[in-house]
């Protein structure tokens, strides 16, 4: 009897590096007793001068709290973004969170100077309606996507006006918003 032999596969590069790469993020965390988090993975005021302030307009999306936080954003990540890689590209997946992280971050530095933002939600969120829109078909509009935009989107909005919470409704609805518009983009 011959024995079959699993290989693994590496199916979805973008998503398992960035994926990687945020859980390497929350290790330094904890080895650097909260100095990489604070100084690398969030986002906030401070002088364009300092030399760390560029990156993390992008680096922000790797930084997580906690693990709970991290598999949350995490599990919606790779989920929906293996699929939307293989029918994007990775090159195109990966500006796409580029860019994403870079809109966010640089709206959290010029609207909220005493607020700090990380983590990947954002990223999930554009994904979300990224994945909604990869259906679309000249001429149809399909209607997960607008359930997607209504439910995730309004309630954001809805979430952002009656809470007080440490979630960033606005970097989701940034993601989402994005999402909308690479997408679009993409398909044509």
């Amino acid at each position: 009897m011959k024995r079959r032999t699993i290989h693994l596969q590496y199916n979805a590069p973008v998503v398992l590096t960035f994926a990687l790469l945020a859980l390497a993020a929350l290790f330094l965390d904890r080895f650097s007793g909260g100095w990489t988090t604070r100084n690398l993975f969030s986002v906030y005021r401070c002088a364009l001068t300092e030399p760390l302030a560029y990156p993390r307009f992008v680096l922000h999306v790797l930084g997580h709290t906690n693990y709970s936080h991290y598999i949350s954003n995490m599990m919606m990540i790779l989920v929906v973004g293996p699929p939307l890689e293989e029918k994007y590209g990775s090159w195109s997946l990966f500006w796409s969170i580029f860019l994403t992280a870079l809109v966010s971050g640089m709206v959290q530095w010029l609207f909220f100077p005493s607020v700090a933002l990380l983590g990947a939600s954002g990223i999930a969120f554009m994904m979300i309606v990224m994945s909604s829109l990869s259906g679309m078909r000249d001429g149809y509009v399909p209607i997960t996507l607008i359930l997607v935009m209504v439910l995730y989107i309004g309630g954001e909005i809805v979430d952002g006006v009656v809470l007080s919470d440490n979630v960033s409704q606005l970097t989701h609805i940034i993601g989402g918003l994005c999402g909308a518009l690479l997408g679009l983009s993409m398909r044509r």
